[in-house]
């Protein structure tokens, strides 16, 4: 087993002896055995403990055993006790993800303030089938069906290439001191009742359970670079990706029979969820305006194509006073400077505006449903919602539409249009130049 670990360790590059790693050990079999194979191996380690006072007197038991050993072996030990029921209670977790959260949590900080380059934890690939059946009763996708993955940013799994029974082998041989956890010999969780109940069921259809799901692993991950690679090419051609929105042509799902999924492998990265996607793929035949929202975006079904953006912000409205150069609201920024009557500005952008007409403070902010102006060239007011629509500005710009008013009338919808009360006339005497950018 020694040499298979220093193989699966080159194979996959997981470490060198140049890498100072910490190792995860709770006292239990794997990652006692794991210990002792960076050990015999040379390697640069320490040890990280988690005691999350669980177990009563169990755990401090568990602590000591680490504790002693590493003295014996002379490696740096790190220990933390966690109140790991309150802080469940305190952020309504189950008690496993608590102590997930806390120890990862921790675990990170030792990485960074002792310049660890690396933390392994003792995952073998029994861990790894249960991952995998857990994943399918949960409707994973093809990724979950890989199971655990051998490294994860700073985070090796250097055991993933043996079997609990190859360990406890291992173990017994080599003398290797450790405690078992009471709480992995019932089925209170999930895990457990995969592992006493689901997996011997299987191994009795297929005796070499081990190494055939290996390979099926290893046929996947195969698949997957394939799919990676293919999807890749589907985005090219495709989506559309600014820091202020996606754009997704509605073509992009024509030649699917499984829309759905294909969109969701996309917008799950905005947090959508499959049922999500499975309802836009059928709202897309038909009008378009339709939105839908996720914890952090909001996605709008248009004419030919899709719009995903970040929530709106809620912006509070900036009073002008005229003494400023330069305000921001949103992502806009607006200059104002004094002018000349012989060079009007005639961009929508950038805008020249009767001063005269105008009276100070005057309020930026976002505009309202119900609000109205009276177009530049037109003779009567306009709904600004209409006024938006004739333009074809989209839902997502809409949510970014300000208007700036004097004295509670519109003279300016920014970036789109002045109002064709404050135009430049043959009668202006002072004009006020305003520019609008995005910052």
């Amino acid at each position: 087993m020694f040499e298979q670990f220093l193989n699966h360790i080159q194979q996959h590059h997981l470490c060198s002896h140049e890498d100072s790693i910490l190792l995860a050990v709770s006292g239990g079999l794997d990652s006692m055995v794991m210990l002792q194979l960076f050990k015999e191996a040379n390697f640069n380690v320490g040890v990280a403990h988690c005691n999350f006072q669980l177990r009563e007197q169990d755990s401090d038991l568990d602590e000591k055993l680490v504790h002693e050993t590493c003295i014996a072996l002379g490696i740096p030990f790190f220990n933390q006790r966690f109140e790991t029921e309150s802080f469940a209670v305190a952020h309504g977790l189950s008690i496993q993800m608590a102590a997930r959260e806390l120890r990862y949590a921790w675990f990170d900080d030792l990485v960074k303030k002792y310049s660890y380059n690396l933390l392994a934890t003792a995952h073998h690939f029994d861990d790894s089938m249960e991952t995998v059946l857990l994943n399918i009763t949960k409707g994973a996708a093809t990724e979950g069906l890989t199971g655990i993955p051998l490294k994860n940013q700073y985070i090796i799994r250097p055991l993933l290439f043996t079997t609990r029974a190859q360990i406890e082998k291992y173990g017994a041989e080599k003398k290797v001191a450790w405690r078992e956890d009471q709480s992995n010999l019932t089925d209170d969780y999930q895990r457990n009742f995969i592992r006493h109940h689901v997996i011997p069921k299987l191994r009795e259809v297929n005796p070499s359970l081990e190494s055939t799901w290996q390979q099926g692993i290893a046929k996947i991950q195969g698949d997957l670079e394939l799919i990676h690679i293919a999807f890749e090419d589907w985005e090219k051609k495709f989506i559309r990706e600014t820091e202020e929105r996606t754009v997704i042509d509605k073509k992009a799902f024509d030649s699917f029979s499984s829309a759905v999924s294909v969109l969701w492998r996309f917008i799950k990265k905005y947090a959508f969820n499959f049922d999500q996607a499975r309802e836009i793929v059928l709202a897309m035949q038909g009008q378009s305006g339709k939105r839908f929202l996720s914890p952090t975006h909001v996605l709008v079904i248009d004419r030919e194509v899709i719009i995903i953006t970040r929530h709106p912000q809620d912006w509070d409205t900036i009073v002008i006073d005229g003494s400023e150069q330069a305000v921001s609201l949103g992502p806009w920024k607006l200059s104002l400077s004094n002018g000349h009557v012989e060079v009007p500005r005639t961009s929508n952008m950038q805008v020249s505006i009767d001063a005269d007409k105008l009276k100070f403070p005057l309020r930026w902010r976002k505009w309202q449903h119900g609000d109205s102006f009276q177009p530049l060239g037109m003779k009567n007011n306009k709904k600004l919602s209409d006024f938006l629509i004739d333009n074809k500005v989209s839902l997502p710009d809409k949510d970014t539409v300000t208007v700036l008013e004097s004295e509670g009338t519109i003279v300016y919808v920014v970036g789109w249009r002045i109002d064709e009360r404050v135009k430049i006339s043959d009668e202006t005497q002072r004009v006020l130049n305003i520019s609008v950018e995005k910052v």
